[in-house]
């Protein structure tokens, strides 16, 4: 009887140290896979988004001491594809020796290259990376790196825009502007202590120490950005897109000076989960991109050491339709460093009760699906991602007769093209970004799926779809396997 109790004892001892073994950092079950997130603790706005020498940096609203907003400084992650990240020392920690929960502490801004150093701030062959941020209610301030972004000091004269306890001024982005030949920073402000002109002003800079208010445009809250792109893709017609917290959107022009609107205010994403977008500075002309990333503001990660994470970086255009300009917006691509070998359906014609799911193999927790279907006499189609057995998931859902696509409790419509719907899905484990007909509508989106719950389900109701192409690949991890 010895023997077979030794080996209860075993088998009860490794049972035991197996089920108190810690999960490795990284490969929790609400991590995203590659979508970046911090090591622990509270993550919010993207900041400083700058690129130079070969690594795009970000920077980021975080409070060290736990998992709630509050005790602001800055995080800080770099790469050198915009996929996989390394986490570094946190940048900018709050002024004054600040102590407190919110006064002085680092709030949002935006970063830039001095190419010219016309600061005068730059020591040595490295040009200097100037970090602009609001330190709440101590003014709008400036930090720079003569070390590509390693070390960090605030700059000796600031505030570089004194604190006015009337106006609420927050998150600075500072860019070039060519036209003008300066400076200019676009900063949320609430002049006057009145909520009727909370909106957006304009400054300007030649030496990006010195600012002068130039202009003010109502109807904007925090986090601003102002990007110019082409239309089409052509060189000779280009517009200015003023972005608002939420990440809606104004369509006009800019002088250097003035915003003048030419679109109403339009969504900028339809989802649950989406806010604080910011694109990245000093990206070179070879590349050309405008690339933008957000927080995905409201999600939850019960039980996880750390609280938030951004989108996937997507490139921004605008395209001209029936209805006006409008943003597009599609993941980089660069997303197909990530992808394993991956199934691929083409020309299929689906019956309602007599076609199987034609995903039924495909099982994983992370998937990037990209497909192209006819709606034909369909009633409704979609997919029931994170699937369980009994085939309970998260659907996403296209209804054919409203024209409307829906997830997680938010919908919008989508057109068909030529009867034709494009669906691009980024699934993580704890969000869904849904890119429809090439980034015209975007639904942004954490949730909570069940555990060990990785089948996908394609579906259709009332009627035939045509599946063009379906391709679904696996996501690998942007995480180091050590970690």
């Amino acid at each position: 009887m010895k023997i077979p109790l030794l080996i209860l004892i075993f088998f009860i001892a490794s049972f035991t140290a197996s089920a108190t073994k810690p999960v490795k950092l990284y490969n929790e079950l609400y991590r995203p896979q590659f979508h970046y997130s911090p090591d622990k603790n509270w993550q919010g706005d993207p900041n400083g988004l700058v690129y130079y020498k070969g690594e795009y940096h970000l920077f980021y609203q975080y409070n060290p001491f736990g998992n709630e907003w509050g005790f602001m400084h800055w995080g800080h992650a770099v790469s050198t594809d915009l996929v996989h990240w390394e986490q570094l020392p946190i940048a900018l920690f709050p002024d004054n020796d600040s102590k407190d929960k919110e006064i002085c502490t680092e709030y949002s801004g935006s970063g830039l290259v001095d190419e010219n150093n016309v600061t005068g701030l730059q020591s040595g062959d490295e040009k200097t990376l100037l970090l602009f941020y609001t330190s709440q209610k101590c003014g709008q301030r400036l930090a720079y790196s003569n070390d590509k972004g390693r070390t960090w000091k605030k700059y000796e004269k600031n505030p570089i825009i004194p604190f006015d306890e009337t106006d609420d001024a927050r998150d600075p982005k500072v860019f070039w502007h060519e036209a003008s030949k300066q400076y200019v920073m676009v900063i949320y402000r609430r002049p006057d202590n009145n909520d009727k002109l909370k909106g957006v002003s304009f400054y300007t800079s030649k030496n990006l120490i010195n600012w002068e208010l130039k202009n003010h445009i109502p109807g904007f809250f925090e986090c601003p950005d102002l990007i110019e792109l082409s239309v089409n893709r052509r060189e000779d017609d280009k517009k200015w897109v003023l972005f608002d917290g939420d990440g809606s959107y104004v369509i006009g022009t800019f002088d250097g000076q003035k915003f003048t609107p030419e679109t109403p205010k339009l969504p900028g994403d339809d989802g649950n989960n989406y806010y604080a977008t910011q694109t990245w500075s000093n990206i070179p002309e070879k590349d050309g991109r405008t690339i933008q990333i957000a927080w995905m503001k409201g999600g939850e990660f019960p039980g996880m050491p750390f609280k938030g994470q951004m989108t996937f970086p997507c490139e921004l255009s605008l395209k001209k339709f029936t209805e006006g300009v409008r943003l597009i917006r599609k993941p980089i691509k660069e997303i197909e460093l990530l992808h394993g070998k991956g199934e691929v359906f083409e020309n299929k014609n689906l019956i309602p009760g007599i076609d199987k799911n034609l995903t039924r193999g495909i099982k994983d927790d992370c998937l990037h699906i990209i497909g192209s279907f006819k709606v034909k006499t369909t009633d409704s189609f979609g997919f029931m991602v994170r699937s369980d057995k009994k085939q309970n998931g998260t659907e996403i859902m296209y209804n054919t007769a409203a024209k409307t696509l829906t997830c997680l409790g938010k919908s919008a419509v989508v057109e068909p093209v030529d009867g034709v719907v494009k669906l691009e899905i980024l699934l993580d484990r704890s969000s869904i970004e849904i890119f429809a007909n090439d980034g015209r509508v975007v639904m942004s989106s954490c949730f909570l799926p069940v555990e060990n719950a990785d089948g996908l389900v394609l579906y259709n109701t009332g009627g035939e779809l045509f599946v063009e192409k379906l391709e679904v690949y696996p996501m690998k991890s942007i995480w180091p396997k050590e970690k």
